[in-house]
């Protein structure tokens, strides 16, 4: 059997708990939030390693990334060689009013040349400035961490396992390959 009522006090009796206790609300604009390591705030771009391969723009789902760019033949070192020719790039932009912050384009580029930066003060009262061009994402990038240290504690991983079983096992038989020689130089000499 309920007792009529008694919602009601356990409610009063959460509030009244409430009352008494400290508050520990933050004053934002005061008061920086510590923020986690892998915090998504804005998208950094780091121009020297993109090589306009428009990966990140075709992957995209919102299609918020924008790249131009041209081409550029660089003259021949040797007069027997052909002439090379390479992407320059004129535009990088991404539009954050469409941006979902998916991460998409940071994980297939294949150059590193794009970033999560921790930064989320980036507010505009107009939605045309949310487009950020390649001098805005520049900015961006002195604002990304440092990646973690690798874990000491961590297995080592397989290819650098590989690599060193196969660095082992020609060393061994260059040893191998060394004794006999001089053990033949030895039978020679008897």
């Amino acid at each position: 059997m309920r007792i009529p009522g008694s919602g009601l006090a356990k409610g009063l009796a959460v509030t009244l708990r409430t009352m008494t206790k400290k508050t520990v609300t933050a004053q934002y604009p005061d008061v920086q939030p510590d923020l986690p390591p892998r915090t998504r705030g804005v998208i950094a771009l780091l121009e020297e390693n993109c090589t306009v391969c428009m990966l990140c723009a075709r992957e995209c789902p919102d299609w918020c990334i924008y790249i131009d760019s041209h081409k550029e033949t660089l003259p021949a070192a040797d007069p027997n060689a052909r002439a090379r020719t390479r992407n320059v790039l004129d535009r990088f932009a991404i539009d954050f009013s469409l941006c979902m912050y998916c991460g998409i384009c940071i994980e297939v580029c294949p150059f590193d040349a794009l970033f999560w930066s921790p930064e989320f003060e980036y507010a505009e009262t107009d939605i045309l400035e949310l487009t950020h061009e390649r001098d805005r994402l520049r900015e961006w990038m002195w604002t990304v961490p440092a990646p973690p240290a690798h874990d000491p504690a961590a297995e080592e991983p397989k290819e650098i396992g590989m690599a060193h079983k196969a660095a082992d096992k020609l060393a061994a038989a260059a040893a191998a390959a060394a004794e006999a020689e001089a053990g033949a130089s030895e039978g020679d000499q008897q």
